[in-house]
């Protein structure tokens, strides 16, 4: 039972400091006042919000703050591109 109580709180707390740390989708004239620091791409998503959640989870890992999305494209399976910021 305190194994149980120890991963619910590990998952809840790992939920919370990915948040803090997430990357946001900018508009293009928030992006004209940040610093483009390279471009992700994701691919196998099923909808447009699980593509946009890809990207945003690569544009976090690779240390951005923001992104902004400029392809989708579907064959079965979306997949896209984003330039990202800091």
């Amino acid at each position: 039972m305190k194994t149980i109580k120890y991963a619910v709180a590990a998952v809840a707390l790992s939920a919370l400091s990915f948040g803090a740390f997430a990357a946001e989708a900018v508009s293009p004239a928030q992006a004209s006042s940040m610093n483009k620091i390279g471009v992700v791409s994701a691919e196998g998503a099923t909808t447009l919000d699980g593509l946009e959640a890809k990207l945003a989870e690569k544009a976090a890992a690779a240390g951005a703050s923001g992104y902004t999305i400029t392809s989708a494209n579907t064959n079965n399976k979306l997949s896209g591109t984003a330039v990202i910021y800091k």
